[in-house]
């Protein structure tokens, strides 16, 4: 079965390759980059060998395989059909045989390649002597085994959550999770080249030096400096962890391939189902206020625009913090989820020919803004309030939080009003095939960059008398009265919100049938 198994995987690889050129020259491109990448982390990480900090790099090098194998199965999971073991539950394999042959097919291609080479270079970098090179050869293998292995195992205990709708979701994130990641990544580095940066991290590995695969490397470091017994336990370790992957992806493949999914089961009598409580206010308000919600969860397209905010709303002020920055960076906070209110018919596309048709007063247009408002400002003032008070404890600016607060709250309020000004005014529609985009339809660029643009100046511009005062008061020396800014610019953010929502309501009822057109138009 095992010859079996890497007979297939190279005939997947090689008919991926017939299918068109481009494909084969973006393959080998790709193939080519990425070897060289490897190689040269390889030799970068072996001259650091009989640096002090050598052991630092090899252990960090180990745990950040580690963690990107088992995550890797998340992200490219639907790009990948060889990931997915439910194919082979029809044929008549057993669990043991079948995680064999898995194990050895998925070590045939690029990625197994780039590992190794660069758990080579790093099992180089802290080789000593003739015991450390025993231990290498027995680490390295180990440690590329286990990486594999988990991969394997993360796709096989997720497969049904990967192929199902909540699972194609994880594809929202990944951008997201990818940029915050990347400026963690930056404020890391950032940290190593300043101060006792390296310090800090020498002090950390004596920790993940137990986290396999690192442990496999440390051990090649133990063997060197004539600490054996360190040396066995820490492969012992390895090994260990890496029977109990296999035993995981077994119980995994055992229960893919025997048991019955939600799907084959019938559903239980209504009088056992879960009871939906109510969480939103009576009438049209509530109503809207929980579509807004389920959008959020079930839509991918308006589970972008929420996830991207609340992350980058986040992560500017730590970012912030971290360098030591200005307190007020958490008005992005306010600023990106009051974006959210833009285009509010246009993100709907043409499910709003369905709401529309239940238009026909000002009181349900007034009901239908107000409950999609409502929808952003429930989340946005907790939100809001948690990102300022945080960002201004990590900065030492207690002092600081009532007219951040103020000021956030503002602003939040005054997107929101010119958001519903513009939802009305300059609607554009989205097109219907991006499932994950955001951006206006072919031909309405101009218009969407008219609506975003116009309103969050128009936006900013209402908060400047909050900024005015807030200004006049530090100017004057008048900072025993900052804390009046927190009810005044609650107050005010408030009042601008509603006065934009009723102002917008007779508007949209009188302009539906544009409205109507222009979100149609994706």
């Amino acid at each position: 079965m095992t010859g079996t198994f890497v007979r297939l995987k190279l005939s997947v690889l090689r008919n991926g390759l017939r299918q068109s050129t481009g494909r084969r020259v973006g393959w080998i491109a790709g193939t080519l980059v990425s070897l060289l990448y490897a190689l040269g982390m390889s030799v970068g990480l072996a001259v650091l060998r009989g640096n002090e900090y050598a052991p630092s790099a090899a252990v960090g090098v180990g745990v950040a395989l580690g963690v990107g194998w088992a995550v890797m199965p998340l992200f490219v999971f639907g790009g990948d059909d060889t990931l997915d073991p439910t194919r082979l539950a029809m044929l008549p394999l057993r669990p043991w045989p079948l995680v064999r042959a898995l194990l050895v097919s998925s070590l045939v291609g690029v990625g197994p390649l780039l590992t190794f080479l660069v758990v080579v270079g790093a099992a180089v970098s802290v080789a000593a002597d003739a015991a450390s090179a025993v231990a290498a050869v027995l680490a390295v293998p180990l440690a590329v085994l286990l990486c594999v292995a988990l991969s394997r195992a993360v796709a096989a205990a997720n497969t049904r959550l990967l192929t199902s709708r909540k699972g194609r979701d994880l594809a929202v994130l990944s951008g997201v999770l990818i940029a915050v990641g990347a400026q963690l990544v930056s404020l890391a580095a950032n940290a190593l080249t300043s101060g006792h940066g390296l310090e800090r991290i020498s002090a950390f590995t004596t920790v993940l030096r137990w986290v396999p695969p690192a442990s496999a490397l440390d051990a090649v470091r133990s063997a060197g400096e004539g600490s054996y017994g360190l040396a066995v336990a820490e492969l012992a370790w390895t090994g260990a962890v890496l029977a109990l992957v296999l035993m995981w992806w077994h119980t995994s493949l055992d229960r893919l391939m025997t048991r019955p999914d939600a799907s084959t089961l019938q559903a239980g009598p209504s009088s056992v189902r879960e009871t939906r409580f109510r969480l939103f206010p009576e009438g049209r308000t509530g109503t809207v206020m929980e579509r807004q919600f389920r959008y959020a969860w079930r839509d991918p397209r308006t589970k972008a625009a929420w996830a991207t905010a609340l992350a980058v709303g986040l992560l500017l002020p730590l970012v912030s913090a971290v360098q030591e920055g200005s307190v007020y960076t958490v008005c992005w906070a306010a600023g990106l989820l009051g974006l959210q209110m833009y285009n509010q018919f246009g993100m709907d596309g043409s499910a709003f020919w369905t709401v529309a048709a239940t238009i026909s007063s000002r009181a349900d247009a007034y009901a239908e803004l107000r409950g999609r408002a409502l929808a952003i400002v429930v989340v946005g003032v907790p939100y809001v309030a948690v990102v300022t008070i945080g960002a201004a404890l990590l900065l030492g600016r207690a002092d600081a939080v009532a007219e951040t607060l103020g000021l956030s709250f503002a602003l939040l309020g005054a997107l929101v009003a010119t958001g519903a000004w513009a939802s009305v005014r300059f609607p554009y529609s989205m097109p219907q095939e991006n499932r994950f985009g955001s951006a206006a339809a072919p031909g309405q660029t101009s218009l969407a960059w008219l609506s975003l643009v116009g309103g969050a100046l128009t936006g900013a511009v209402i908060t400047l008398p909050v900024l005015g005062l807030l200004i006049w008061l530090h100017v004057s020396g008048r900072h025993g009265a900052l804390w009046l800014l927190l009810p005044l610019g609650c107050l005010y953010g408030a009042a601008f919100a509603v006065l934009g929502v009723r102002t917008a309501a007779p508007r949209l009822l009188g302009r539906l049938p544009e409205v109507l057109t222009a979100v149609s138009k994706g």
